[in-house]
């Protein structure tokens, strides 16, 4: 089976790189989006670090940035070092291939276990933690077969049907996503799991730093990892407020397939999963559902967009000089609470593109700019 194609290609970040986006990624108001736009637009993360501050100060902030430090970079990295895990960055070889492609993407993954594993397609399951018997022997099922046919299985590593997914799938290969650092595991009765994963043919994924302990709103984070790294998803017993319902937009959005498995009506377990047939997911009944809508995903060569990709230290040319107060006072006027697309920004102003996005820079770095899915952007409230 095809590993995607972009599967194992890539060029590896020397360690003053690493340490540079980890520095960069670690520092306020940087996001996967804003740490794309800084390294595209000065040519590394060592120049866009020393820029910060500048571009804090013009976007409007009235207090200094938190700039990561060097020596808070390498402390982490020794703690990911004695935990046995490493750093991947979004350009480089192990890199999961289908997670390269999402709006958003992390520029840097903590990863401990079988990289490999990462790098082949990989189908999501995530259901109830509060899971019935027949729900968690048909999400073992489904991870099994699957996963015989060569798919890694990911999931979240809670209780119930991402433990059937995860336990079903270990010789095989499976991932779990976690939502706080990979020191830091929840919950901790899957403990001794998440040890068997990272020992055997699996693999654990964070975007959080090490020493991170999950808090709720974490978790919708790690959902949108199952998402991202999966061609499809696969929900079995979900409520109608839940965590695999957030996981299934995220997969919706990013243009996966999603699969449900009926449900009796009468089981509150099952309203969610339900819901998404109504909706338009895949019925599922057996693994050959999964596995004949997947075939043809799985052969599929995966492009990467333009991403952050910074070995080879790219010569960006002499620097524009940043935009004069008013074309600055033009495009800030120009936002509003409404989300808007950055094209729409430039064809309002009139102005050129670089300049426009450096100004979304200095606005984000400021805490002034908010983005959505898309890649559409709005003033903060308030402002």
């Amino acid at each position: 089976m095809s590993d995607g194609g972009a599967g194992r290609n890539g060029i590896a970040l020397s360690e003053r790189q690493r340490i540079a986006w980890l520095r960069l990624i670690r520092s306020d108001n940087v996001g996967p989006a804003t740490f794309r736009d800084l390294i595209n637009h000065f040519g590394s993360a060592e120049t866009a670090l020393e820029m910060l501050p500048e571009l804090s100060r013009r976007g409007g902030s009235t207090r200094a940035i938190r700039v990561a430090s060097m020596a808070e970079a390498e402390k982490e990295l020794a703690a990911a070092h004695r935990f046995g895990a490493r750093f991947i960055g979004i350009g480089e070889p192990d890199y999961p291939p289908a997670l390269r492609q999402i709006d958003g993407a992390p520029p840097l993954l903590a990863v401990k276990g079988n990289a490999v594993t990462g790098s082949v397609p990989s189908l999501g399951i995530v259901g109830s933690r509060n899971a019935s018997i027949s729900g968690t022997k048909f999400a073992a099922m489904i991870a099994r077969d699957v996963g015989r046919a060569g798919y890694s299985i990911i999931s979240g590593l809670a209780r119930g049907i991402d433990t059937a997914a995860h336990h079903a799938s270990l010789e095989t290969g499976t991932i779990a996503a976690l939502a706080g650092g990979l020191d830091q595991p929840y919950p901790p009765e899957n403990i001794g799991l998440l040890d068997e994963i990272t020992e055997g043919n699996g693999l654990a994924i964070s975007e959080m730093p090490f020493g991170w302990e999950p808090r709720a709103r974490d978790f919708p984070r790690r959902n949108r990892l199952i998402a991202g790294v999966s061609l499809g998803l696969a929900v079995v017993e979900a409520a109608s407020r839940s965590g695999s319902l957030i996981t299934a937009r995220y997969a919706a959005d990013f243009g996966r397939l999603v699969f449900a498995v009926p449900g009796s009506p009468l089981d509150p377990r099952c309203h969610g999963t339900n819901g998404l047939l109504k909706d338009g997911a895949t019925v599922t009944t057996e693994a050959q559902d999964i596995l004949q809508a997947l075939a043809p995903l799985s052969r599929i060569d995966l492009v990467p967009p333009p991403q952050a990709e910074e070995p080879g230290e790219r010569d960006t040319g002499p620097m524009e000089p940043p935009p004069n107060e008013n074309d600055r006072a033009r495009i800030t006027d120009a936002l509003g609470p409404t989300p808007v697309e950055v094209d729409d920004i430039i064809r309002h102003t009139g102005l050129s593109a670089s300049a426009v996005y450096l100004v979304l820079l200095e606005l984000d770095l400021a805490g002034r700019l908010h983005r959505h899915p898309g890649g559409l952007v709005s003033l903060s409230i308030g402002e």
